[in-house]
């Protein structure tokens, strides 16, 4: 285990019956670091996280929290701290009384509860909200009074499974930021887990994506979204145009083997984001097969001798039509290098 470890899962097994969800995963996460878990539905994020609160028992391997093992520690003595997608607070309760509710388990009572409680609604700035019912609340807010509730219970890891994914486009922002300040300003150790990788990048200190209960990449935003190690990877966080690399030429679904310009990366494949492929120049060609306008570029959908190619180009330009023979290069010094592929 690092010495930058607080919570270790050494080689952590996972199974529903004799179907393995996870397998043998290895995972360090600072003290005070925000963590996410990204992938697909099915990738094992849940499953993992579940793992960790001691809402599922291993099959194999360990989980160590501050130095300890909490493997087999029931989930009610690992203060860790949970916020569920369906947020779980009481309708009939206040927002006071929905925050005090795990306080008052543990059998805190009178003013240290008060302050707990105040200091918590503090936090999430819903101090002025108390007395009121939860059903009375926007989905923000009640997200916030979920935060709280487990923040007041001073947990050494706080869990979100997909917390925004029941708001608005809106509310999501807002809350992205939130999030963000009642982290950094508490320092607890956060993780959430999201299939959101818009979500990801813009909330994480480190992403790992996860592919059949493995760990496909694990890195900063900035290295995820602009190194991709794998075909799966470079796909899942928008890199549209995914090639394999087959005797220095690229590979196309159609069984097609391309020369590019310039030399090859030692790679399994590249990868272009849209907005890396240039129109209106180039050795290539395609027709226009779909255009849409997205407030500051176009997107365009050509076929061409590659397959389908995602492209993109500031919105001041004049358009290309539907149906147009359009040329356009893939540079591959735009590209990302894919270490594996498939």
């Amino acid at each position: 285990m690092s010495d930058a470890s607080y919570l270790f899962l050494d080689k952590l097994s996972l199974a529903y019956g004799k179907t393995i969800a996870v397998k043998d995963l290895d995972l360090n996460i600072c003290k005070g670091e925000l963590l996410a878990l990204l992938g697909p539905s099915g990738c094992g994020k849940t499953t993992t996280m579940r793992a960790i609160a001691g809402l599922m028992t291993p099959s194999s391997g360990r989980i160590i929290l501050d130095g300890a093992d909490i493997t087999r520690v029931p989930a009610n003595r690992r203060n860790i701290g949970l916020v569920f997608q369906s947020y779980a607070l009481f309708p009939h309760l206040t927002v006071f009384e929905n925050v005090a509710f795990g306080l008052k388990l543990h059998g805190l009572r009178g003013e240290e509860l008060t302050r707990r409680v105040e200091d918590g609604l503090e936090t999430v700035g819903l101090a002025a909200f108390a007395n009121r019912k939860t059903p009375e609340l926007s989905g923000g807010q009640q997200q916030r009074v979920a935060l709280a509730r487990s923040m007041v219970m001073q947990p050494k890891v706080l869990m979100l499974d997909e917390p925004l994914s029941n708001l608005d486009a809106r509310l999501r922002l807002e809350m992205r930021t939130e999030l963000q300040r009642v982290q950094k300003e508490s320092g607890v150790t956060m993780i959430f887990v999201t299939h959101d990788q818009v979500e990801a990048l813009a909330l994480a200190d480190r992403i790992v994506v996860m592919r059949d209960g493995a760990i496909e990449q694990i890195g900063t935003p900035e290295e995820i979204y602009n190194s991709p190690v794998s075909s799966f990877v470079a796909d899942f966080v928008g890199f549209e145009n995914v090639f394999a690399i087959s005797d220095g030429r690229l590979s196309t679904k159609d069984g097609a083997d391309i020369a590019l310009a310039g030399t090859l990366p030692k790679a399994k494949g590249l990868a272009w984001r849209p907005r890396a492929i240039e129109l209106g120049t180039g050795p290539f060609t395609g027709v226009v097969r779909g255009v849409s306008f997205a407030g500051g570029t176009r997107e365009y959908v050509l076929e061409s001798r590659f397959g389908s190619i995602k492209a993109e180009a500031d919105a001041k330009l004049p358009g290309y039509p539907l149906n147009s023979e359009l040329a356009f290069d893939m540079p591959v010094a735009a590209a990302a290098p894919l270490q594996r592929f498939g």
